[in-house]
């Protein structure tokens, strides 16, 4: 591994809008969501549950790791399926960008890295032997977990952060101690240690006011891995919130509690390099009323309004800034809070991290190599019929709204989710332009061109 010599305490500073110094490494990273969670595989088939097959979204990627690795080099990202041909057109040939070669492994393949003798497998054999002479990369993930380890094995590379700094850093519970010990405002937390435990710690919440509270599991990841429930009547809780150890059972703070007003989910993007961490975007995350990701924008609208919360954001980042860099962390990652208002008065929360490349990160990369200091929304649209990719991409040039370098404003496509005869099921989908207001009606026009029915997406 690496960074264990490096100083406990990195420089911090904020580029408002700018992109950070990223790496100037090349790397191979390895887009699989089945890494996620740990190992935690009831956690996994929730989230494919929820959100379907998982094959196509780690295309993301493809249009920003250039952008994040910016070695002399190719850049390699292995996927599972390979993203829609007319985007991987749409990103060169119009946009600019320079693309990572790409490579294939299934998700049965990934998960056989696991095994004791992973080369057995001959899609892991043949993808191995055709990285041969990448020793001067480095080798990433989602996360690091066993899986990606053994492929570093395998390649004898280096991984960029190891399993334990990865798992660290993405912890809740050991974030929440942090925080608490270091005097942040934290929600009222009782600890379960087990499910026979959680009666108890909701009944203590509601002795404090609470209606609802949240059970969050130590790793979770796209809403998998916390559970809303009400503290007179929680229902059926899974085991699986517990394969980690102990949950977090927190008071669920909303209007729904005495004095409390205006409840918002700003999140600050962060770049964790060697000696250094970036603050680079500030964004209003934009989520279902379970409280699922579903888009971000940037900036908030409250930002020039309120310089008093903007700047205990960037406070509170920072400090979990530094302690995920103490993790061992390195890499792109994101400091999600809770804000509400309580007699006219922000108060300001850390609820998580989320150690990785995340849903905000490709919008804002983009967002800021393309049109730095400027504003972006990004949505997920479904499609009912499903779509063809070319037809979506002709409308939006015939309506002069589909992105091309040096326009004040437009729609980036992101990446398609396809289903396997290619048709597009969801996209992202990527609004830039000069403030919110402008942002909010491309979106609009985007939806009736496109012809899209039923509500967004969630990510």
């Amino acid at each position: 591994m690496r960074n264990e010599s490096l100083p406990d305490r990195p420089e911090t500073g904020r580029t408002d809008g700018g992109l950070p110094v990223l790496w100037d490494r090349r790397v191979i990273f390895v887009a699989n969501l089945l890494s996620l969670f740990f190992g935690n595989e009831k956690e996994t088939g929730e989230l494919m549950d929820q959100v379907g097959p998982l094959e196509t979204y780690g295309g993301r990627l493809v249009p920003v790791l250039d952008l994040i690795f910016r070695g002399d080099e190719d850049n390699v990202v292995v996927l599972e399926r390979r993203p829609d041909e007319n985007l991987l057109g749409y990103f060169s040939r119009e946009l600019g960008l320079r693309l990572p070669r790409i490579r294939l492994l299934s998700n049965q393949s990934y998960q056989n890295l696991r095994n004791d003798d992973p080369r057995k497998d001959p899609v892991i054999a043949k993808l191995v032997d055709g990285l041969v002479g990448h020793d001067d990369a480095w080798l990433d993930g989602f996360v690091t977990d066993v899986a990606l380890e053994r492929l570093g094995e395998l390649l004898k590379l280096k991984t960029i952060s190891s399993q334990r700094a990865s798992h660290c850093g993405n912890n809740k519970y050991l974030l929440h101690q942090h925080l608490a010990n270091n005097g942040l405002p934290v929600f009222d937390t009782w600890i379960a240690g087990g499910l026979s435990e959680v009666a108890d710690c909701l009944h203590g919440l509601r002795s404090q006011g609470y209606d609802r509270a949240a059970i969050k599991a130590q790793i979770g990841a796209s809403g998998i891995g916390i559970i809303r429930v009400d503290t007179g009547k929680p229902g059926d809780i899974p085991p699986f919130l517990f394969f980690e150890g102990p949950c977090l059972v927190q008071g669920w703070l909303d209007a729904s509690v005495s004095g409390v007003a205006n409840v918002r989910s700003p999140s600050v993007q962060c770049f964790l390099g060697d000696g250094h961490i970036s603050l680079y975007d500030l964004t209003e995350q934009i989520l279902s009323p379970d409280s699922v990701h579903e888009g971000n924008i940037s900036p908030p609208p409250w930002i020039e309004t309120e310089p008093e919360t903007v700047e205990e954001l960037y406070r509170q980042a920072e400090v979990a800034g530094r302690w995920l860099y103490l993790q061992g962390y390195r890499g792109t990652a994101s400091v999600d809070f809770h804000v509400v208002f309580r007699e006219g008065r922000p108060e300001v929360r850390v609820c998580e991290i989320n150690a990785r490349v995340t849903g905000a990160t490709y919008p804002s990369i983009l967002a800021r190599h393309f049109t730095p200091k400027g504003a972006w929304l990004m949505r997920n649209l479904r499609f009912e019929p499903k779509a063809v990719s070319s037809d979506l991409l002709e409308r939006l040039d015939r309506a002069n709204i589909l992105y091309h370098p040096g326009m004040s404003t437009g729609i980036l496509p992101i990446n398609f989710n396809t289903d396997l005869e290619g048709q597009v099921c969801k996209g992202q989908f990527l609004c830039l332009g000069p403030d919110p207001e402008t942002l909010w009606g491309l979106l609009t026009e985007a939806r009736d061109l496109l012809a899209v029915r039923g509500e967004f997406d969630r990510d």
